[in-house]
């Protein structure tokens, strides 16, 4: 039997709330606008900003400021690596669970 290409593995970055949220409101996700992911999150742009930064300093999300149409907008994605480390962490949380019952 081959070994799972994506190991559970609890992150301690991921577990804070706020980012556990973002991950999960991302992964399913290509991207997403900051507005529409802080009004998703119900935070405020202080908070998100300071937890993606906390994310994009570890490699787990992207951050792309671009202008359309005379605006400035912002997106946000997950990396391969932070999509990686999310689904690993989602996988320890639930072999936590487990053995729990």
């Amino acid at each position: 039997m081959s070994a799972p290409s994506n190991p559970a593995k609890f992150d301690e970055l991921i577990h804070a709330p706020v980012r556990l949220r973002i991950c999960a409101s991302l992964a399913p996700l290509q991207w997403a606008e900051f507005a529409q992911l802080r009004d998703s999150l119900g935070v405020a742009d202080s908070v998100l900003s300071k937890h993606l930064k906390q994310l994009t300093d570890a490699g787990y999300a992207y951050v792309e400021r671009f202008t359309r149409a005379g605006r400035s907008h912002v997106r946000v994605a997950l990396t391969v690596e932070g999509r990686k480390a999310y689904v690993g962490h989602v996988a320890a949380l639930r072999a936590m669970t487990e053995t729990a019952n």
